[in-house]
């Protein structure tokens, strides 16, 4: 979630893609870990965002009203309105690291930061000034933490995101540590609810053991995963 997105009509037209496949989600009880899902099993496969699409919504559309949208120029939330029932988390094109971002940021808004949209969070965009640019990677630590605990469960290599390349910075070793710190604290004191469901559910989608310290230090390969 880092940039403002299009209109509600061009979000509305890429949603329509998606509404039957819908319609034939299971519901799903998030008090229980997913035992079979119903698509195949993608271990060892070319990762694509339709399948976290697919997964998202298995997971969430019925027991959340919120679905995962792709194709968009930028990410954006949009809490539920009278164009579309549904609340939408959109992401960049068909990237899936945009999707597995836009995610982390779902899961850690908390209900009433689910009803504004991109959660009233504030953002400064790219070309921020070192005071600015602190602010955001303090804000985004445990976003992208989860993001990587994500990536981890769907095999691919993750990377942070300082997202300030005006300014030509493209990486922070303190950043980066603190982004492990993190995850290696919500891996020891455990993920909130529905991070912890998605994480099942990308484990049992990709076939991946469950995070440890240990694991989450592993480097991943990244099978063809676009974005």
């Amino acid at each position: 979630m880092h940039k403002k997105f299009q209109t509600n009509a061009q979000i509305n037209s890429i949603y329509s893609t998606i509404e039957i496949r819908l319609r034939t989600f299971c519901q799903f009880n998030e008090s229980v870990f997913l035992k079979t899902l119903p698509f195949p099993n993608k271990s060892g496969t070319i990762k694509q965002a339709e399948d976290l699409v697919k997964l998202f919504n298995y997971c969430f559309a019925n027991t959340e009203n919120t679905i995962l949208v792709g194709g968009a120029e930028e990410p954006i939330y949009e809490p539920a309105s009278d164009n579309c029932q549904y609340n939408r988390v959109v992401f960049t094109h068909d990237y899936f690291s945009s999707a597995l971002h836009e995610i982390a940021h779902w899961c850690i808004a908390g209900k009433e930061r689910r009803s504004h949209v991109d959660y009233a969070y504030w953002y400064h965009p790219d070309g921020r000034d070192p005071s600015q640019q602190a602010k955001f990677e303090a804000a985004e630590v445990k976003p992208q933490a989860i993001e990587h605990a994500f990536s981890l469960a769907a095999d691919i290599r993750f990377r942070v995101s300082i997202d300030n390349l005006q300014n030509e910075q493209t990486s922070s070793d303190t950043f980066e540590r603190a982004v492990d710190n993190q995850l290696a604290t919500l891996i020891q004191s455990g993920f909130n609810p529905r991070t912890q469901v998605f994480l099942n559910a990308l484990h049992d989608l990709y076939n991946t053991p469950a995070l440890t310290t240990f694991n989450s230090k592993q480097i991943n390969s990244d099978y063809g995963a676009q974005g």
